[in-house]
């Protein structure tokens, strides 16, 4: 994981420095005593995937670093002031630590990053698909999918906001979606798992957005359906 130090205090830089070559997990990009020319050396590379801050620097602390950033990284706080740690958090730190720091108290901090990406990795909800859309490709995460439908030769990709037709078959969306998140439910149907609100003889009730629509399901799927779903019984 790529990282940077930015501290303007030159002892505690080279302190975290050494940490940072230490740990197996984390490559050292480069070394800053002054917040703003970090940002701006930040802003041009797009590799930067840990930041180490300290808050309380001239002219830009670290707060304000953060808060100039369209979309941080990971960062996390090192710094003498226990008091900043609540406001910290409210600017979605993965870790605060007090100096001094020792290396085992730096390492916990590391795992809590690599741990959390790890998972982030293993999601298949995380996964992003690029749609073209007129003259331009947007972005999709594959969880924000609520239900897919069939339309002749293409497919619609509904999300809570926006519909999305390609050109797809239902039988190869069906094999590219992940199945811990989608089941097919009627020929022209599939639906995201996490949305289904209730289960009835011959449809379901999916949320989309504040509204609740309805989806037939076919009989050759809904055992298929019943199998894939966890169904707790009421005495």
């Amino acid at each position: 994981m790529n990282c940077i130090v930015i501290d303007d205090d030159r002892l505690s830089c080279q302190i975290i420095s050494e940490y940072v070559r230490k740990n197996t997990s984390l490559d050292l990009i480069g070394v800053y005593n002054d917040s703003i020319e970090a940002r701006n050396a930040l802003i041009k590379r797009q590799d930067v995937e840990l930041v180490l801050l300290d808050i309380e620097m001239p002219e830009m602390d670290g707060f304000e670093f953060i808060g100039s950033l369209e979309s941080p990284p990971h960062i996390i706080v090192i710094t003498s002031d226990e008091s900043h740690a609540a406001k910290a958090f409210d600017f979605n730190v993965t870790d605060y630590i007090v100096k001094p720091v020792t290396f085992p108290r730096f390492c916990k901090a590391i795992d809590k990053i690599m741990n959390a990406s790890r998972k982030s990795k293993n999601d298949p909800g995380d996964k992003e698909i690029f749609i073209k859309k007129g003259t331009s490709l947007v972005k999709l995460k594959v969880r924000d999918i609520i239900y897919i439908e069939a339309l002749e030769n293409y497919v619609t990709l509904n999300t809570a906001d926006d519909k999305f037709v390609v050109h797809f078959t239902m039988k190869g969306i069906e094999e590219y979606l992940p199945h811990d998140l989608f089941v097919r439910v009627q020929r022209s149907y599939i639906v995201n798992k996490a949305t289904i609100q209730a289960i009835k003889e011959t449809s379901l009730d999916v949320a989309v957005g504040n509204t609740t629509i309805s989806i037939p399901v076919g009989k050759a799927f809904r055992d298929s359906l019943m199998n894939d779903i966890d169904v707790m019984s009421q005495r």
